[in-house]
């Protein structure tokens, strides 16, 4: 297509497709063109999951998510059903970061760190597609010579599903883009390496990227609502330039904060105190009235917004949404099931049980754990080490036989953990590039073909 057609063609896109009903950009068709070189390149992990996002959250009550600290987790997770996977700043600072450091969620590490483990996830969960789809299309052959051998003998033919149901490995991606590490031109660049590392959707939040800090730390310092949009239209702007069709969600912090950078807008004005710190910071009303006028000016250049707040509570989160909805009706909202809330605290065993399909009615499609990897993480290797620092070997078996009855009850993989990562696949490739009758392959021979097989639980058995 000619330059002219390619804006036409983009334009009637904005205003046609269901995608965009109610997004609002600050720049042109035109711009983007412009901007997107003359060799069209396609992120089809990105693509994938922007589009398979899209639907969950327009077709589904509420979308439920973890946050990963590693591509194992996220197998983990999308095998145990999951159907979207986030990645948070949090936990990259907290370790899984390309400076090679422990840091607070303070935007230490560099601005790198969150694409680098975009790639990691997504490489580890086209690994077990790999895995899967060669073991149905194994288990397909062993099935159709089966038929041919009976039928060949004058028997009735050989019946069964070869192809065992299997996740829908690539699950999409929500990632944290923090406060952009910078200006609208950092924002720009972020998203676009994140888009090539393949995730779905962004966050950003409004706070001073200088000082950015955790949504549930103290110290703050909120941005003008124009200092914000640009951000949230440079996030949209490097979408369109790639082609993708990325999901950005706006995080306001102003339910928690005190402080703001800069006041040039008639809506922050109106929520100043008057004081001034030492560093010239305006103190401002923080709370959910300031969070709501925040997420409605940030709502037309959002797919979703997202309010942090400092405890679960039905109450806070449906004056939000009823805020957001008295301007934006249906405007898709965020909601972080914090681990930094005392849950059992704040709420009993049997509110828990229901209080994201509550949510979800409200109009929080996306509902997500943003330190699950962390926790688990931690959690899981201080209780091993521990009983294993009393007991031995004897701590290290109760966690096998656990793994075997979770592999029994619920198809757990991991313990075959050879296989698991792709001993079988390099069988495969050897044998593609040898012959059937090579004598090297790693899983035939090894100890986990001879004693891992799933084992019925004693409680089962008893």
């Amino acid at each position: 297509m000619s330059y002219q057609q390619q804006i036409l063609a983009l334009e009637q896109e904005w205003q046609t497709a269901p995608r965009w009903k109610h997004i609002t950009r600050n720049f042109t068709a035109a711009d983007v063109v412009r901007l997107r070189g003359s060799a069209p390149i396609q992120y089809t992990l990105a693509d994938m999951g922007a589009r398979r996002l899209w639907h969950l959250l327009e077709t589904e009550p509420f979308v439920r998510s973890l946050g990963a600290m590693t591509g194992n987790q996220a197998v983990e997770m999308v095998a145990a059903g999951l159907q979207a996977i986030y990645v948070s700043g949090w936990q990259v600072a907290g370790d899984a970061n390309d400076s090679l450091q422990m840091y607070p969620d303070q935007s230490l590490y560099s601005v790198s760190s969150v694409p680098t483990l975009l790639k990691r996830i997504n490489n580890a969960l086209q690994r077990a597609d790999q895995i899967h789809h060669m073991d149905a299309m194994n288990a397909q052959m062993d099935v159709l010579n089966a038929r041919r051998s009976v039928q060949a003998n004058g028997n009735a033919a050989a019946s069964g599903n070869a192809a065992a149901s299997v996740p829908y490995w690539f699950a999409p991606l929500v990632a944290d883009a923090e406060a952009g590490f910078g200006g609208t031109l950092n924002v720009f660049e972020l998203v676009k390496a994140m888009i090539e590392a393949g995730t779905a959707a962004v966050h950003l939040e409004d706070q001073v990227s200088a000082l950015k800090k955790c949504g549930h730390m103290g110290g703050k310092v909120l941005v003008g609502v124009h200092e914000f949009i640009p951000k949230l239209n440079a996030a949209r702007l490097a979408a369109d330039v790639m082609g993708v069709p990325t999901l950005v969600i706006a995080r306001t912090d102003a339910d928690g904060a005190n402080l703001m950078h800069t006041i040039n807008d008639p809506l922050d004005e109106a929520f100043i105190t008057g004081e001034r710190t030492i560093e010239g910071y305006y103190g401002v009303r923080g709370g959910i009235e300031l969070a709501i006028a925040k997420g409605r000016a940030y709502a037309p250049y959002a797919d979703l917004v997202w309010c942090e707040t400092n405890k679960p509570d039905l109450g806070e989160a449906r004056e939000f949404a009823q805020g957001i909805h008295e301007k934006f009706p249906g405007k898709w909202l965020a909601y972080n099931c914090s681990p930094s809330f005392n849950w059992k605290k704040h709420l009993d065993e049997k509110t828990m049980l229901t209080f994201q399909e509550k949510l979800g009615a409200l109009g929080y499609k996306f509902q997500f754990v943003t330190l699950a990897g962390f926790h688990t993480l931690n959690a899981s290797m201080f209780d091993l080490a521990h009983n294993y620092n009393l007991e031995g070997m004897l701590a290290y078996s109760r966690l096998q036989e656990k793994e075997f009855e979770m592999e029994y009850e619920h198809g757990y993989k991991a313990v075959k953990h050879q296989s698991f990562v792709g001993a079988g696949y390099f069988d495969q490739v050897q044998t593609a590039l040898t012959g059937e009758a090579v004598s090297t392959k790693a899983l035939a021979g090894s100890t986990e073909e001879a004693q891992f097989h799933a084992k019925m639980p004693e409680h089962v058995i008893n």
